[in-house]
């Protein structure tokens, strides 16, 4: 398969839970050897803070885990990208509603929660930019599970279309 994977990571204000998230994942495709076949962004739902770096408590607890979001700022997720995305995934249930809402016809199925690809007990990365450092740790947790479970179910999808099922 030549065409690239692509996924969207959404939330709120594009500062701090999807920034994160495109950083892991991005470091999990490219762990993987998986940089010319996938491809990663984020974007919010809202416009709050477009082209403004993710908030440096988010930075700070992602350089400590070997993440990194210097390159990223924040941009309002638009209809384009349901055309230009195979998985766009949010952070919590007030985002799903909000992309599914907006999406065209017959992209709905794009659109699913981050944490549902992963066996969590819960469905929404807790939104930590009001809370303590703790709060950014959490997000880490959960969203490294997430994108874990994510990404082996997409390369056991590509695998199976490349060999036709076998």
């Amino acid at each position: 398969m030549n065409r690239q994977t692509r996924f969207l990571m959404v939330c709120l204000g594009n500062i701090c839970r999807s920034p994160t998230a495109q950083a892991v994942m991005e470091k999990r495709i490219a762990d993987a050897g998986l940089q010319p076949y996938m491809t990663v962004d984020s974007a919010g739902t809202a416009a709050y803070h477009i082209g403004k770096a993710p908030d440096p408590r988010s930075t700070t607890a992602a350089i400590r885990r070997g993440y990194d979001l210097s390159t990223q700022r924040a941009r309002q997720v638009s209809v384009d990208d349901f055309y230009q995305f195979d998985y766009i995934l949010a952070m919590d249930n007030s985002n799903l509603t909000h992309l599914l809402n907006m999406a065209p016809d017959g992209s709905a199925d794009k659109v699913s929660l981050l944490l549902s690809h992963a066996a969590l007990t819960t469905t929404d990365v807790p939104d930590p930019y009001y809370g303590g450092d703790s709060g950014f740790e959490q997000v880490l947790d959960l969203v490294e599970q997430a994108c874990d479970a994510l990404l082996t179910a997409v390369q056991s999808d590509r695998q199976h279309k490349v060999t036709g099922g076998r």
